[in-house]
C-alpha cells in the first residue's frame, strides 16, 4: 500500500514537474498589491518560522494531494481522522495566500489552482456529505455555483488572459463552506443533530456569499 501510494506521489510530481516547465511564465513571482490584516497577524504570530522551501504552490499542491484521502476516511466512516485532516487541508488555504502576499509569492498559477483546490476538496465533500444528509437541491445548488466559478475563471483566462485572485466574498464563502463541512462530520461523529441544522444555514449563507462573489468577479 505504501509502495503504491509513493509511487502515485512520484508520478503526480513528475507531472507538475513537467507542467512547471511547460508553463513557466505561471510561477513568475509576483508583488503583492495589499497585506490584509490577517495576512499580518497569521504570518507573524504562526508561519513566520516555515522554512523558504514551503512555497504557497506547494500548500496547495498538498491540499489536492490531500483531498482523496479526507474523502475516503468520510466515505468509510472514520469521522474523526476525516474531520482533522479535513481541517489540516482547509487550512493550507489560509496558509498559502498568506505566505503569498507576505513574501511576495504571488504566482498566475497559484490564482488558478488556489481556488480550484479549495472546489475539489469542498465539492468532493459536497457529494458525499450534502447530498446524503440534505435535500437534494441544496448539494446541486453548491454544485452549480461552483462550476461557474470554474468556467468563469477559464474564460477569463484564457480568452481574456486574466487571472484574479479570489475576494473577499469568495473567501468567506469558502470558510462558512469548511465550518459547514465540519460540523456535518461533528454530527455524524457525536450523533448530535442540532449541528446538522446550524450546517445547513451556513451552506445557505456561504451560497449568498458565492453570488455575491460570482458577480463581483471573483473566483
Amino acid at each position: 500500500m505504501l509502495g503504491r501510494a509513493g509511487m502515485i506521489i512520484r508520478l503526480y510530481m513528475e507531472w507538475i514537474n513537467k507542467y512547471k516547465e511547460k508553463h513557466g511564465d505561471l510561477f513568475v513571482y509576483q508583488k503583492a498589491t495589499e497585506k490584509n490584516g490577517h495576512d499580518i497577524f497569521l504570518y507573524r504570530y504562526f508561519l513566520h518560522g516555515l522554512p523558504e522551501s514551503v512555497t504557497p504552490n506547494r500548500l496547495t499542491l498538498l491540499r489536492i494531494m490531500m483531498t482523496p484521502p479526507v474523502f475516503l476516511l468520510a466515505l468509510y466512516g472514520h469521522y474523526a481522522w476525516g474531520a482533522f485532516f479535513f481541517m489540516i487541508a482547509a487550512f493550507t488555504d489560509a496558509m498559502d495566500g498568506t505566505i503569498a502576499r507576505m513574501r511576495d509569492q504571488i504566482t498566475d498559477f497559484g490564482k488558478l489552482f488556489d481556488p480550484l483546490a479549495d472546489k475539489l476538496l469542498i465539492g468532493s465533500m459536497v457529494l458525499l456529505l450534502v447530498f446524503r444528509y440534505y435535500p437534494d437541491w441544496l448539494g446541486m445548488a453548491i454544485l452549480a455555483v461552483e462550476i461557474m466559478f470554474i468556467i468563469v475563471a477559464y474564460i477569463s483566462h484564457h480568452y481574456f488572459h486574466i487571472t484574479r485572485m479570489a475576494n473577499v466574498w469568495g473567501k468567506i464563502k469558502m470558510w462558512l463552506q469548511v465550518i459547514a463541512t465540519f460540523l456535518v462530520l461533528l454530527a455524524l461523529l457525536l450523533d448530535f443533530p442540532l449541528l446538522f441544522a446550524v450546517a445547513f444555514w451556513l451552506f445557505g449563507f456561504a451560497l449568498g456569499f458565492a453570488l455575491v462573489s460570482l458577480f463581483t468577479y471573483g473566483v
